[in-house]
């Protein structure tokens, strides 16, 4: 079985995507610090924030029948470009030394909104540069790559934010897209079109090919309590880690140990071969219910730390064996689409476990949401074993030279 990365079209998307990833790993502590002091309002991060997220929510789906209609290699090279060119304005207004918020603002749309476009094309693009038999190593080398830079880049952001300010960060994520697009433009990647028909009937047949998968839709509404789930303890754990725990350190040392446990986690999907793919991962996934109700019950420091590690080892061994499982289950015409559901319902999850969980923490106090959403993510992703479809479902053995659309995966 050759290794992916003797592939010279998968080659240059992986240093692209690299690149790329790193670079943004870097905004969001710039980011936060920049508008902070630029404005000295939370209210004001808050808007920025909220105009890079909704175009993002609003426009996925049309994101992924964009991705479906066209080259992958030529959507994504588009919005690489026009991330760039966000990410370089932005930049450039707070190396000025006078940035204007409501400029920042709609950069950060516009970016936001490239982001809608470019998300759905991440597996249409892998299986247009790898055959089939290099799909999980891909996908692993591929969450391995991002795990690497949650923990690289913020401390990238920081040398940056002290050393040069961080107007230096945006320039160097818009230097990144920049490199990103000249390596696609030198790639190859393979594709499917789709016959040309209006847009509706497009997003309609994309949700028809999630309804029809009992293991698909049935995961996401997991995956969505995951991320629900995961926005609560975001929110609500570095109060409790600072009041309870033995204070920043202690927070600081549980988001170092999950970066680590992502990592790991990924390394590991890169070599394990579970005979039920699916089923495995939304088991894994449900470790997230630990820290969650650790944390509920004051349980001690290093102990709500362990778990917090293997949760997120959880969530790096999902990654890789769930993308390789939609990859070789869904017809490669209708990826971009199928995923677009996928990040549409775990984005939405997010910002509602962030406007509820201090909602709830103020009424019953921060145990009680923490504890519901332990539930919560525990109950949905154990629950999807009792589905047939989870439990029965098998990746195709597909023989060396051939492609994602030679072997379709079907459950068993």
């Amino acid at each position: 079985m050759p290794h992916p990365l003797r592939t010279r079209a998968f080659r240059l998307l992986f240093i692209g995507r690299t690149l790329s990833l790193l670079g943004d790993a870097a905004i969001p502590t710039a980011l936060s610090l920049a508008v902070y002091l630029a404005t000295g309002s939370t209210a004001a991060l808050a808007l920025v924030l909220a105009c890079a997220m909704v175009p993002k929510l609003i426009l996925l789906p049309l994101g992924g029948v964009v991705g479906d209609r066209f080259n992958a290699r030529t959507v994504a090279l588009t919005t690489d470009l026009v991330r760039c060119a966000t990410q370089l304005f932005v930049g450039l207004e707070l190396l000025g030394g006078a940035p204007r918020l409501w400029q920042i603002a709609v950069a950060e749309a516009i970016g936001g909104a490239a982001s809608a476009f470019a998300m759905p094309t991440a597996s249409p693009l892998i299986i247009g540069t790898v055959d089939a038999t290099g799909l999980l190593r891909a996908n692993s080398l591929m969450a391995v790559v991002n795990s690497a830079t949650r923990v690289a880049g913020p401390a990238l952001g920081g040398t940056l934010i002290l050393t040069a300010g961080p107007g230096w960060a945006f320039v160097l994520d818009g230097a990144s897209f920049a490199v990103s697009a000249a390596l696609l433009s030198a790639t190859k990647v393979r594709h499917v079109p789709i016959p040309r028909r209006s847009v509706l009937s497009d997003l309609k047949e994309g949700w028809s090919e999630v309804r029809s998968r009992d293991w698909y839709w049935t995961s996401l509404i997991a995956h969505a309590a995951w991320n629900g789930a995961a926005a609560v303890l975001m929110t609500l754990g570095p109060a409790l880690a600072v009041r309870e725990m033995g204070g920043k350190a202690v927070w600081i040392a549980l988001l170092q140990t999950g970066a680590i446990g992502l990592l790991l986690g990924s390394l590991l999907a890169g070599r394990a071969r579970p005979r039920r793919p699916v089923l495995v991962a939304n088991l894994g996934l449900a470790t997230y219910a630990l820290p969650l109700g650790l944390l509920a019950a004051g349980a001690p420091a290093a102990l709500t730390i362990a778990a917090y590690g293997i949760a997120q080892a959880g969530l790096g061994f999902l990654g890789p064996v769930w993308d390789t499982s939609v990859q070789s289950a869904v017809p490669a015409h209708a990826l971009a689409r199928v995923t677009s559901y996928d990040w549409l319902l775990s984005l939405a999850a997010m910002p509602l476990g962030y406007v509820l969980a201090p909602l709830a923490a103020s009424a019953w106090g921060a145990e009680v949401p923490l504890a519901v959403a332990a539930v919560a993510v525990g109950a949905a992703c154990l629950g999807t074993a009792a589905v047939p479809g989870v439990r029965h479902f098998r990746a195709p053995a597909a023989k060396s030279g051939t492609t994602q659309k030679d072997h379709p995966g079907v459950p068993a």
